[in-house]
């Protein structure tokens, strides 16, 4: 099965990019605009894993009705 980074709701890219360069700079990765070669696994998979709390905790603070 081949993987793509298609988005779902394409309508949604431009939060989601905000959010990736809010998390970085709140837990001090410096994430630029375009190639980001140089940053180190480590520092992509924190700034990955802070987007992905978020998300969660989005999600169910609207299932939740709060």
């Amino acid at each position: 099965m081949a993987r793509t980074n298609k988005k779902v709701v394409p309508e949604a890219r431009a939060a989601l990019d905000q959010m990736k360069y809010e998390i970085a700079s709140q837990v001090g990765v410096n994430l630029k605009k375009g190639y980001n070669g140089d940053l180190t696994a480590k520092d992509a998979g924190y700034v990955g894993g802070n987007i992905t709390k978020r998300l969660v905790e989005m999600a169910e603070r609207q299932l939740s009705g709060k």
